[in-house]
């Protein structure tokens, strides 16, 4: 079917929409991934995008549920040069257009998806629609006026608190959007992890004890979610934490730090990203609008972009809390590093709770 993608900014593209026959509009961002479109698919921090593929083909080893970063497609629209009509994979179970068609999800296909990526990098992100009608001035107006998100993480996060994995330590992850494969990460290195709504309170996150805290990456506009920075300025100090994506800028933000959205973000498998600490080098996986403008409380800087110079991650010593704003890969040294330190927090904080314990103790006798 033929259709049209309009941006905001009145730039028009034909091109044919196919996977669902329908409108569709949102917040058109690109993403440089060659592979993982599956994962950009079903990331929950994608909630409310038009994402543009980069790589031309995709769709060339076809989708499969085991893969899945949750239970459905967040995206509103999906928008790739060209689609591969035979995929080839002996884990293949459907096609890109039979996965977009089962999810209700518009695709758009044809366009030149590096000149659209230019566009927005040098423009900016924008809201934009991808439909089958000729729409007047008026009626594109109203439509780009209704788009919203501000309810994003609501949307994308579990309803009630949910239980994984072994008798290890037990790490607690606020849900903003959390990513299947985070959760398969932590139960395999042997943790018993409680997953708990993005609307728990600090004082229903205290009560279970925990010996660690995971805020996990998300969907939105962080400076609107005034509860959940409240909330989780009230855990500070109290628990171990690690902010992952848009875990980092909340809690950046729970510590009087500023984050600011950026002119195209980061997404992609690919940011070259430096820890500074260990004067090493990492590639990492990111998929985030926002930036840390400036550091809350005590903080100090750990890592940074080495494309834009961005604050990539922190940490404030004082408060046992640190941030990153990459994803953490099942197999990279990003990972190790970062979860080396974080468990460090951990047990520096179970021996002190432990001295306290004694103390009490011994006041008694």
């Amino acid at each position: 079917m033929k259709g049209k993608l309009i941006l905001e900014n009145g730039m028009s593209f034909d091109g044919k929409i196919f996977g669902h026959f329908g409108e569709t509009t949102g917040e058109i961002v690109f993403t440089t991934g060659m592979t993982g479109y599956q994962e950009v698919l079903t990331d929950p921090s994608l909630y409310g995008k038009i994402v543009v593929m980069t790589y031309p083909m995709v769709g060339n080893y076809g989708l499969n549920l085991e893969d899945m970063e949750s239970d459905k497609i967040h995206l509103k629209g999906f928008i790739i040069k060209e689609d591969a009509k035979l995929p080839n994979n002996f884990r293949c179970e459907m096609t890109l257009e039979g996965f977009l068609s089962q999810y209700n999800v518009v695709g758009f296909k044809g366009v030149d998806t590096r000149e659209l990526t230019k566009i927005i990098r040098d423009k900016g992100s924008m809201k934009a629609i991808i439909t089958d009608k000729e729409l007047t001035h008026k009626e594109l107006k109203e439509r780009f006026d209704n788009f919203s998100y501000e309810n994003a993480v609501e949307q994308v996060s579990r309803k009630g608190i949910i239980e994984i994995g072994g008798n290890g330590l037990k790490i607690g992850v606020l849900d903003l959007g959390v990513k299947r494969s985070t959760l398969d990460l932590l139960e395999k290195m042997g943790f018993a992890v409680s997953v708990f709504p993005y609307n728990t309170s600090s004082n229903e996150l205290l009560r279970h004890n925990l010996d660690g805290l995971i805020i996990s990456s998300g969907p939105g506009d962080p400076n609107e979610m005034k509860e959940i920075i409240k909330e989780v300025k009230g855990t500070l100090s109290n628990v171990p934490m690690l902010g992952i994506s848009l875990g980092a800028q909340i809690m950046n933000l729970a510590l009087d730090g500023s984050v600011t959205k950026m002119k195209n973000g980061h997404r992609g498998v690919n940011h070259p990203v430096e820890d500074l600490n260990r004067k090493k080098i990492y590639i990492t996986d990111q998929n985030h609008g926002y930036s840390i403008e400036n550091l809350g409380g005590a903080s100090e800087t750990t890592h940074m972009n080495l494309n834009d110079k961005t604050i990539e991650g922190f940490r404030c010593d004082s408060l046992a809390a640190m941030g990153v704003q990459f994803m953490l890969d099942l197999s990279g040294e990003d990972l190790n590093n970062v979860f080396a330190d974080f468990m460090a927090v951990i047990e520096k904080g179970i021996v002190e709770k432990n001295n306290d314990k004694e103390c009490e103790k011994k006041k008694h006798i």
